[in-house]
């Protein structure tokens, strides 16, 4: 129980550790160019768990709450300040220098984004060609059939499931009709109408794919019994390679998926104990009946017994719907400024639904579904987690620079005024606007915290 909360605290820590080292070191290194006097450069917030003091007055800290940082400069809006020191106080610095520092924090997630997505390239990310299984409801009304792939939605390019999702959502939230272009498994394309003004009202927007009809299409290996281990209880129930295993517990078997589910399914009683199965084989073209008992090790209740390898068949439609996204230094680099522009033009188009109610607000989600998903896509790997930073990074960028006071794009809000009208926003202003903007944002942490609570005990 320690280690499964443990885990994505840790993975947390990591993740904003980077994100916000590097949108904080983005204030701190203009500051320093605009002359700027750095007093404090903060990882977290509250008491200090580690902090040292530089020969230029600066304090380096890692505070205990690992939620955010900060920079805190030299400002006489914060108090009095030696006359000397005037010229290196952040209220003085031209207009221009003051949004620049600003601004540079959320310019800095955004060069962090492209980096992890252009590295991700580099490496290759395993991914899912957007290959159909069995379609239901408004995708198969409009036509898509079983193993066709996804290849355009509305003219743009969908080479994975995730592009297809990412095309598909909008036009979902907004009930339009979509054109899609698919290819069957002999190369034949067609272009169909998905009528998506036929979703529900209210429905998953979660499982968007799913409301659609669109099923990932997944392979499944025939229940044939391709090797048995020494000592194992499926050795001792007599199963050989080459059995056909049709029913398990009564219950039919079509494919090696459904053997991986029903043997510990049926295998383990309400305690959690393991139970005999009776199997039904087909052998050289004989039925009988094998009584197997599994055992639990490390927790996964195990039967001793492997699939056989796919045939040449299986394997080529493997080779269809996998593949592996891997570019040279030069088309990583475009792949990395494309990949930014779609998750930020769909970012957008999310916030802009959730602001008109097209989209639902269980869409924000706080620190526990991100700490969840650190782990995870920690766990799948060095690509996976690179595009989880680089996502995490872009989303910190557009957060801050929304027009919200106490974010950067609060401040660049004031600048703005302040360049129309010619003089600085009024104290008051400012003030009141510092404490709309804390209560937004407590606002939108407190619903995400909820989302996030929502999803762990619904």
């Amino acid at each position: 129980m320690m280690l499964s909360v443990f885990g994505p605290i840790l993975w947390l820590a990591v993740a904003l550790g980077l994100l916000v080292t590097f949108h904080e070191f983005g204030h701190f290194w203009v500051a320093r160019r605009a002359g700027v006097q750095v007093l404090q450069f903060s990882i977290g917030f509250g008491p200090a768990l580690w902090s040292r003091r530089s020969r230029r007055g600066t304090e380096y800290r890692i505070a205990v709450i690992p939620l955010g940082g900060y920079v805190r400069m030299l400002d006489e809006h914060d108090g009095p300040i030696d006359p000397a020191m005037r010229d290196m106080a952040f209220n003085r610095k031209p207009l221009g220098w003051r949004a620049a520092v600003v601004a540079a924090g959320p310019v800095f997630n955004l060069i962090f984004a492209l980096a992890a997505f252009w590295l991700m390239f580099m490496i290759g990310v395993a991914e899912s060609r957007p290959v159909v299984g069995e379609p239901a409801g408004i995708a198969a009304t409009a036509g898509v059939q079983e193993k066709d792939m996804v290849l355009a939605v509305n003219g743009a390019p969908t080479q994975t499931w995730t592009r297809t999702l990412l095309a598909l959502m909008p036009h979902a939230l907004d009930r339009k009709p979509v054109d899609v272009v698919v290819e069957d498994e002999s190369g034949r394309r067609r272009t169909l109408t998905l009528d998506l003004q036929h979703l529900p009202a209210r429905f998953d927007e979660s499982a968007v794919l799913d409301e659609i009809g669109l099923q990932p299409w997944t392979p499944d290996l025939p229940p044939v019994v391709g090797d048995v281990a020494d000592g194992t209880p499926a050795a001792g129930a007599g199963l050989q390679a080459g059995d056909r295993i049709t029913r398990i517990g009564g219950q039919a078997v079509n494919g090696w998926r459904d053997i991986a589910r029903l043997i510990p399914e049926l295998g383990t009683d309400d305690r959690g104990q393991v139970q005999p199965l009776t199997l039904l084989v087909s052998r050289s073209g004989q039925q009988f009946e094998k009584t197997l008992t599994p055992v639990m090790r490390d927790g996964r209740v195990v039967a001793g017994i492997q699939s056989q390898p796919p045939d040449n068949a299986l394997q080529s439609e493997l080779e269809r719907a996998f593949t592996i996204l891997r570019y040279g230094p030069l088309e990583a680099t475009g792949q990395a400024f494309v990949e930014t522009g779609r998750l930020t033009s769909a970012t957008f188009g999310i916030l802009g639904r959730m602001l008109t109610g097209k989209a639902s607000l269980k869409n924000l989600s706080g620190p526990i579904t991100i700490a969840q998903m650190a782990q995870t896509s920690a766990r799948l790997g060095l690509s996976r987690f690179l595009f989880f930073l680089g996502l995490i990074s872009l989303s910190l960028a557009i957060i801050n620079l929304l027009p919200i006071p106490v974010l950067d794009g609060g401040h660049l809000m004031y600048y703005l005024v302040e360049w129309i009208k010619g003089s600085p926003v009024s104290e008051s202003s400012r003030i009141a606007g510092q404490y709309i903007g804390i209560v937004l944002v407590a606002g939108l942490m407190g619903l995400a915290i909820f989302n996030d609570l929502l999803r762990i005990f619904s």
